[in-house]
């Protein structure tokens, strides 16, 4: 199965995940495409070390880029094989914080009305 991937854009239409990809260094962006590719074509069967269950739907694609640029990337899976990627960030720490799941859960609020 081939998955559909759909970048979130804000009620006012900023494309806020690939303005965060696009500022990560070159090394990291080639490492989230591939890991992106390895998600289009396996969805739900990837598994870890590449993605983590965060619980009512919401999950965490996981990218390590060069010098140890954690980045992650939450997501949900939609209807008709489409993947929303809702929020990007870079980890500086040891555990998510909660203002960037909160962002993520606010956003899957919004595409679940949809």
């Amino acid at each position: 199965m081939f998955w559909i991937i759909e970048y979130y854009k804000t009620p006012g239409g900023q494309e806020v995940i690939e303005e965060f990809i696009d500022n990560l260094q070159e090394n990291t962006q080639a490492r989230l495409g591939h890991q992106l590719d390895l998600l289009q074509h396996y969805g739900y069967e990837l598994g870890m070390p590449h993605v983590k269950a965060l619980g009512n739907g919401l999950m965490e694609l996981r990218v390590r880029g060069k010098n140890s640029q954690e980045v992650r990337v939450f997501y949900i899976f939609g209807k008709e094989n489409h993947i929303y990627l809702l929020h990007a960030f870079v980890k500086k720490s040891q555990t998510t914080p909660k203002k960037e799941l909160e962002i993520a859960r606010k956003r899957q609020a919004e595409i679940n009305m949809m």
